[in-house]
């Protein structure tokens, strides 16, 4: 698993790489809270064009994500899953409380 992180004015974009799973979700986690504790983000996006696997561990991280970001009235973005992971993050509900695009805009 890798993750990158960008700033892009008040975005964050974590673009994640490789299988999101138990034994990884710590490390992503830490990586994308140590930025948003910084502060001033409105928009927190997952890119996740490279993401081959997610578990439960992703879900959890996705939703975590989200309770940070909006307490400060900001917003959850995901973009750029395959199919798989696409249905996964459905299923769990997660696209009724973030955005979905195939890309950036």
């Amino acid at each position: 698993m890798n993750v990158t992180i960008e700033k892009c004015g008040d975005e964050l974009i974590a673009a994640l790489a490789g299988e999101i799973d138990h034994h990884n979700s710590k490390q992503i986690r830490e990586a994308i809270d140590d930025e948003l504790e910084r502060g001033g983000y409105k928009l927190l996006t997952f890119d996740l064009e490279s993401v081959s696997f997610m578990d439960s561990s992703g879900i959890g991280i996705v939703l975590g994500r989200y309770k940070v970001v909006s307490k400060g009235g900001g917003r959850l973005r995901i973009i750029n899953a395959n199919r798989r992971v696409e249905r996964i993050l459905r299923m769990a509900g997660i696209f009724s409380i973030a955005e979905y695009r195939q890309r950036r805009a």
